[in-house]
């Protein structure tokens, strides 16, 4: 069954964070809800609506940045008492706006989770989950990685809370203690409650996109059902559950960073299928389902990182007409038009007036210039299926160009979604300014959002930049740096194959856990800033572009990294013994290297160098077996392999391009391999690379196993 829902814009507040908008419950069965939302202005407002008109039932004095909301009250009664948290700060109002609860959590970094059930309150900062009963601390738990969200259930009458943790793992507390650990599919962004009234499912959104229910028992979870992100949407912001299509199941509500809006429901079987899909222009920070508009008609109600509170309803916006008649605009219609007017003119008026006011002021002797500040919600994340990073840019006005610079070579890659001109910039890397990349995009007008996609070499390490500025007068710049790091293209794990051939490295030095922790912090994607608790620390992870792995275990003057991949442990080696050196640290390094290995990784890379040659091939075909189509007349002479090359053209140039310099990165790879194994032996083989080359130009994998083999 599928949904209709039209858009309806409300009012617009400030920058919003995640989660930070809530429906009080209705008064009656039908009736229209409130809704409570909070910005980064500090401000929180609740509004009604009367007559298609924002009423306001209250607004807050601005203060610090908001950066959670969630709703409690007494247990058995409606949950209509507003919480925020500010900081290490978390505020109490009534529904009519009345502060009755302040209370400081002396946590040493800002609160960025909460819930509240009852009079348990539970606030998670990056690292540390506290639990507080009726206001008095009643558990602490410090974590082994960043915390990006948190729910609590019941279970036989004992809260459980759940966290969830960017090590793609949730953690389930008892007490004060771990009870225990459960691997999901991606890094969670949000959890919710499936059932509000209780229950043991809990709904699940990840930053790469995927949704999954799971069930949490008493010693562990299981994952009931799981939906992959194959259309490669945006990472999942907020969920909620509403029976928006009315049949009696609740829908699942999905909000993404990408803007999508989708209404998951549920068929015979016991999958959820896509019934609804909307894309608004900007990040959704928060989705619920309810009733807001009009009486009796139900709707799905959004809010954007610009603070744009915007509804989906199934109540119809638009008149049909039939031949030859008029559509007629309701009373209502035409007043809502008239203000509208109204209101627009009032703000041309005000934006003439305020030019020329700054024309005016910025003329006087005694003129200060003022910067204009703006917010830039930017997240940068390595994807699993392509191994390139995802850059996004959102800002709260319309961008006007970006600059983007990076001290290490990169390829940018074509995104469907971008709809910028992108221009590049001559760069000589040989000087001292060490730029390999140079390019600007211009914006088109009112793009807010951008999303790009680059692809490092390992090896290779050092900062991207980005000059976001906006449309803003006077002109302003804000710069973002993001960290191409050593072995950027590896992505956290759970577990190793130990089947594999491994090379080892060791090393053995006077230094402390953080020191050596700090350098694989320096050289890997994905690993907690903070020092894990404990004496030794273990890390898995996994190459995305080859599937290679690597084991880190490190302890206070010890570590052993193993991997399959000679290169893998070349690099290590290289920038651990350089970050060592700069902090004068003598290091005794030790290898253990299994020749077994080479072929092992030069297998992994034979179907993707293979299937890479053959594309090539094709793309080098499609224009001289177009002119033989033209010369000919039609294709039918034609073998059925080069007329299937020229059925998939478009399709084959399509991939062919989103790959720059795919065949060269794996030739690349190759030749660090072979000079990386005699490396270790203590032989320089760069003289016979050009050999090497001329094999991988008549590509053959057991004359490439040969060639390796030969001393």
């Amino acid at each position: 069954m599928e949904v209709h829902l039209n858009r309806v814009d409300y009012i617009q507040v400030g920058v919003t964070s995640q989660k930070t908008m809530r429906l009080l419950p209705a008064l009656g069965k039908k009736a229209t809800q409130k809704v409570a939302v909070a910005d980064h202005d500090g401000v929180l407002t609740c509004f009604g609506m009367k007559k298609g008109e924002a009423v306001p039932v209250f607004k807050t004095l601005p203060g610090q940045k908001i950066t959670r909301m969630d709703l409690g009250g007494a247990a058995g009664t409606p949950q209509e008492k507003i919480f925020v948290c500010s900081g290490s700060q978390v505020r109490g109002f009534t529904k009519k706006g009345k502060q009755f609860l302040t209370f400081e959590a002396n946590l040493t970094e800002s609160i960025n989770a909460m819930h509240v059930s009852g009079a348990d309150l539970f606030v998670c900062a990056s690292y540390i989950y506290n639990h507080y009963c009726d206001c008095k601390d009643q558990d602490y738990f410090l974590c082994g990685d960043k915390i990006n969200d948190i729910t609590c259930l019941s279970l036989d009458s004992r809260q459980v809370p759940v966290l969830a943790c960017q090590d793609r793992v949730l953690r389930v507390l008892k007490g004060s203690e771990l009870s225990y650990n459960t691997e999901v599919p991606g890094p969670p962004s949000v959890l919710e409650l499936y059932n509000r009234d209780g229950g043991e499912e809990v709904l699940l959104g990840t930053t790469d996109g995927k949704i999954g229910l799971i069930q949490i028992g008493e010693k562990e979870a299981t994952i009931k059902w799981e939906i992959e992100n194959d259309k490669k949407k945006g990472g999942v912001l907020c969920i909620d559950t509403f029976d928006i299509v009315g049949d009696g199941v609740s829908d699942i509500l999905v909000g993404r960073d990408d803007g999508s809006v989708e209404v998951y429901g549920f068929d015979s079987s016991s999958e959820p299928t896509l019934r609804f899909q909307h894309v608004l222009s900007e990040s959704v920070t928060s989705v619920q389902g309810g009733c807001v508009g009009k009486e009796s008609y139900d709707e799905v109600l959004t809010v954007t990182y610009t603070g744009w509170v915007t509804g989906l309803t199934t109540e119809p916006q638009k008149a049909e007409a039939g031949p030859g008649e008029e559509v007629k605009m309701s009373k209502e219609t035409q007043s809502k038009v008239e203000a509208l007017r109204a209101e627009l003119e009032q703000l041309q008026i005000k934006v003439l007036q305020g030019r020329e006011q700054y024309q005016q002021t910025s003329q006087s002797s005694t003129a200060v210039s003022s910067v204009p500040v703006f917010s830039i919600n930017d997240k940068f994340s390595l994807c699993r299926d392509d191994a390139s990073y995802s850059l996004t840019l959102e800002v709260q006005t319309a961008i006007d160009n970006l600059l983007l610079q990076s001290d290490v070579p990169i390829d940018l890659l074509d995104v469907d979604k971008n709809s910028a001109v992108v221009s590049f910039s001559e760069c000589d890397s040989e000087q001292t300014n060490g730029n390999f990349l140079l390019a600007t995009y211009r914006c088109q007008a009112n793009t807010t959002r951008l999303e790009l996609k680059v692809r490092s070499i390992e090896g290779q390490y050092g900062t991207l930049q980005a000059y976001v500025t906006p449309r803003l007068q006077p002109k302003t710049c804000q710069v973002r740096q993001y960290q191409i790091k050593p072995l950027s293209l590896h992505q956290r794990s759970h577990h190793v194959d130990p089947d594999r051939p491994m090379n080892r490295l060791s090393l053995v030095g006077q230094f402390s856990l953080a020191e050596i922790h700090s350098w694989v912090v320096f050289c890997l994607p994905e690993v907690p800033e903070k020092t894990p608790a404990g004496d030794s620390v273990t890390f898995y992870f996994q190459n995305t572009f080859l599937g290679t792995q690597l084991e880190a275990t490190y302890c206070r003057g010890e570590g052993h990294f193993r991997s399959d991949n000679i290169s893998t442990i070349s690099i290590l080696s290289d920038v651990l013994s350089k970050e060592a050196t700069k902090r004068k640290i003598n290091l005794n390094i030790s290898y253990d290297i299994n020749d077994d290995s080479v072929s092992h990784t030069l297998n992994m890379i034979h179907p993707k160098l293979e299937y890479q040659l053959v594309l090539a091939r094709k793309v080098q075909l499609i224009d001289a077996l177009k002119e033989l189509q033209v010369h000919e007349g039609n294709a039918d002479f034609l073998v059925p392999e080069y007329r299937s090359i020229l059925d998939e053209s478009s399709s084959l140039l399509d991939e062919f391009k989103k790959q720059p310099a795919h065949l060269e990165r794996l030739y690349g790879m190759i030749t660090d391999l072979y000079i990386d194994k005699y490396k270790f032996k203590g032989q320089n083989v760069k003289t016979k690379v050009s050999s090497l080359l001329e094999i991988l130009d008549h590509y053959d994998l057991n004359s490439l196993l040969d060639f390796f083999n030969e001393a």
